[in-house]
């Protein structure tokens, strides 16, 4: 039992950070040039979202890590909640 959980834990899942979401029409796509702006729907000041699986299991704000971006996790979801998101992969 105790390999089992080992292995399963030392699996990798892919995350995203979702900044936010907005529909658009498919001709407002296709005219998007390098430079276009795309405006979000959410205030700046508001968390960005953890996604695992295209679910939400947490929140945080941006931060420079080095030259990168990273996450600073504010708040985390319930443990039966990240289970079921990594479940579903």
């Amino acid at each position: 039992m105790q390999d089992n959980l080992s292995t399963i834990l030392s699996l990798e899942v892919p995350i995203v950070v979702r900044l936010g979401q907005r529909a658009l029409k498919v001709g407002e796509v296709m005219r998007w040039v390098p430079g276009a702006l795309i405006e979000l729907p959410k205030n700046a000041d508001e968390p960005l979202e953890l996604l695992v699986n295209n679910r939400q299991i947490a929140t945080g704000s941006a931060v420079k890590v080095g030259e990168n971006f990273g996450l600073r996790v504010s708040q985390v979801g319930s443990l039966p909640d990240r289970i079921s998101a990594v479940a579903s992969s």
